[in-house]
């Protein structure tokens, strides 16, 4: 289906460049570029049915697809427009200014995406949240919390702009720093290099975090069931040294002036095929049915299935996950991403039976390696009892 979408994209821009010139040459280079990325994507799905491991082609196809398809794509529906005016004409040859028009919509696009696969990855971006709770404790009136999520540091290779992003979450001076999963691609030792700018993250009530579904090493291939325990054990020995409290299908109090919030932490739950590993019930067993909770769950998911038809009232979930793709369109109030196709829930805020989820869209960036309209967000999220 994408193969054939980028076909009929490819064969409506091809129009366009026609009408503009008749040099065979460049005619012939066109075809070429679509050709070999066409049989890479091919050799590329061959190897994946395969068994073959292909970590360091698919995000250099990923990235070449998105520079030669995309600019087609969207600037081929000017083209499209046209030959609906065409039709009731009928079909004169393609207007010179409109085929001009065309080329220059693609050039547009062509660099936001290089924009966005060479400094979009760490055009971090504030997000700023206010929630009312009619049943929120006094105490925590004009409570700040700090949300990251999606870190995918084994993505990383620039240590000053991963610390701009880091620097941007310290000065929030947040109450409290929340962290929903993903610290890691694959394997714990891809954070070595990091902890040390990590474990400068303060906050006043604490860092608590989860785990996400890349946590567990369950997407590379290990010698023994062994191994793969001993990089779990030795990521959750990182959270602990960045100074984050990991918590694992439990709950803590977060006290402040006598009165208390329940902060509950579940382990991955996905639904689609992701491991389910998160236990709900279990985590909740010891909090009181009255309590103000705040529940840290990565999949989105897990709240749709799970969370809103809990016995016990979860006032707010944070979860991560979906990255909002890494690609799409953010614009006065305007919100559009593939992955919207795949979760209801995929970036912001959502309310349901009174019940409030954020989708952070990642600190980080895993597969596609940059951001394309889809910026690394940093929550900042203020409650507020309700009068």
């Amino acid at each position: 289906m994408i193969l054939l979408i980028f076909l009929v994209g490819d064969v409506y821009f091809f129009q366009a460049v026609t009408t503009l010139t008749q040099n065979p040459e460049l005619h012939l280079s066109y075809w070429f570029v679509d050709i070999l990325l066409i049989s890479g994507i091919i050799i590329t799905i061959s190897m994946l049915r395969s068994g073959k491991k292909v970590q360091q082609v698919l995000p250099l196809l990923m990235t070449a697809m998105l520079l030669v398809f995309i600019p087609k794509i969207f600037s081929s529906l000017i083209l499209m427009a046209e030959d609906v005016f065409r039709l009731f004409r009928g079909f004169p040859p393609r207007s010179f200014y409109v085929s001009e028009v065309t080329l220059a919509v693609a050039g547009l696009i062509f660099l936001m995406i290089v924009f966005g696969v060479t400094r979009g990855k760490h055009f971090y971006r504030i997000r700023k949240e206010t929630i009312h709770f009619p049943d929120l404790p006094e105490a925590f009136d004009g409570f700040t919390i700090t949300q990251i999520s999606d870190v995918h540091s084994g993505s990383f290779s620039d240590a000053k702009s991963v610390q701009k992003g880091l620097d941007l979450v310290n000065a929030q001076n947040s109450d409290l720093l929340l962290f929903t999963g993903d610290l890691v691609n694959n394997m714990a030792s891809e954070m070595d290099q990091w902890i040390p700018m990590f474990t400068k993250l303060k906050a006043p009530y604490g860092k608590y975090s989860v785990l996400g579904n890349h946590d567990y090493g369950d997407y590379i291939k290990w010698e023994t069931n062994a191994a793969k325990e001993a990089n779990l054990n030795r990521l959750k020995d990182v959270h602990a040294e960045t100074g984050f409290k990991l918590l694992l299908n439990e709950a803590v109090e977060i006290k402040k002036q006598g009165e208390h919030v329940a902060l509950i932490g579940v382990e991955n739950w996905g639904k689609g095929g992701f491991h389910q590993y998160g236990d709900l019930k279990k985590a909740t067993a010891r909090v009181h049915d009255n309590a103000f909770k705040i529940l840290m769950s990565h999949d989105p998911s897990h709240w749709d299935e799970v969370t809103v038809d809990h016995d016990q009232h979860v006032h707010l979930t944070l979860a991560g996950h979906t990255h909002g793709m890494q690609f799409g369109i953010e614009l006065f109030g305007f919100k559009w991403s593939p992955i919207k196709y795949f979760y209801k829930q995929w970036a912001g805020l959502y309310k349901q039976k009174g019940k409030y989820l954020y989708v952070n869209r990642g600190f980080g960036f895993h597969g596609l390696k940059g951001r394309i309209g889809i910026w690394p967000e940093i929550t900042v999220l203020t409650l507020k009892r309700a009068s």
